[in-house]
């Protein structure tokens, strides 16, 4: 089985969100890397006060195809984990046929998932702003408590937002917004195997969405699964309790990929895309649920 995991991070955030998982599958046996998206691969207080310009027109198939360059060049076809617009990338590369096996934590939708009204509240201060399309975009410290990491503590919320929140381009919000670079092919025959997690506190990617995109992503014949975590926020790497997230992952990626059956090399890509509450996972690693149960469980 490959030992090698390819974190994603999402928008707002920098690869140092990973880190409690990084060290976390390290300490399991993982080889783990955690590259920033394109321009993006500065301090935060740099991204903060000077961001490249490139980052105002840097969209979503830029984004996938930057991590499909470092994934072709690692020595073994890795797993994929990502976390909002990276869970979406990890779905976009799997559709690619690249990774051996996909997490998604409260992705971005694909085409074909429809936003909640939640979700486009969330995302109103980008759509409404003034060439929202063609700047990048700073979350508000109101909006990060509220909508984004409302299930940690004030003080967690505070610690997190001055060492890890920058600015991301608005121009990736509009493209999920209106399915432009985010079509995948849910019933893609060879598509590697797929977890999706959803927190019901989330109010950025609420945790219908992802319900969503299981039931669709299901017309694959490979194995996929959803988790879904009562009182989970969008900001579950940070959140008390991703302890047991992260174990349910590597759990998950025990199972659909034994340690005696060697990883499947990635096909040559066809197309080129334009405080906390308990933890309870509703899953079959966790609780012996079978994948449609979660599904039409709530």
């Amino acid at each position: 089985m490959t030992r090698t995991v390819l974190f994603i991070h999402g928008a707002w955030l920098t690869p140092a969100s990973w880190d409690e998982f990084r060290a976390e599958f390290e300490k399991r046996g993982y080889q783990t890397v955690a590259p920033a998206w394109p321009y993006m691969d500065r301090s935060v207080m740099e991204l903060r006060d000077n961001p490249a310009p490139e980052l105002n027109h840097l969209g979503i198939a830029e984004i996938a195809d930057h991590y499909a360059r470092i994934a072709e060049s690692l020595p073994e076809p890795p797993i994929l984990v990502g976390h909002s617009f990276g869970g979406l990338i990890v779905e976009l590369l799997l559709d690619r046929g690249i990774g051996v096996a996909g997490v998604a934590i409260d992705p971005a939708p694909p085409r074909g998932v429809l936003a909640t009204p939640r979700a486009v509240l969330t995302g109103l201060p980008v759509l409404f702003s003034w060439r929202g399309w063609s700047r990048v975009h700073t979350m508000s410290e109101k909006n990060f408590r509220s909508g984004f990491a409302n299930g940690l503590t004030p003080e967690q919320q505070t610690k997190h937002f001055s060492e890890h929140v920058v600015p991301a381009p608005g121009r990736i919000v509009f493209q999920d917004a209106l399915g432009i670079g985010t079509k995948i092919r849910y019933d893609n025959p060879d598509r590697a195997p797929l977890l999706l997690i959803g927190g019901t506190d989330d109010r950025t990617v609420p945790v219908g969405m992802v319900r969503s995109n299981y039931k669709k992503s299901q017309r694959a014949t490979s194995p996929t699964e959803f988790i879904e975590y009562p009182g989970r926020c969008h900001y579950q790497m940070a959140q008390d309790g991703w302890e047991k997230v992260a174990d349910n992952i590597i759990s998950w990626i025990g199972k659909v990929l034994p340690s005696d059956e060697p990883a499947k090399a990635p096909r040559t890509p066809k197309r080129k895309p334009a405080g906390a509450p308990e933890v309870k996972a509703t899953t079959p690693v966790d609780s012996g649920a079978t994948a449609s149960e979660v599904a039409d469980a709530g």
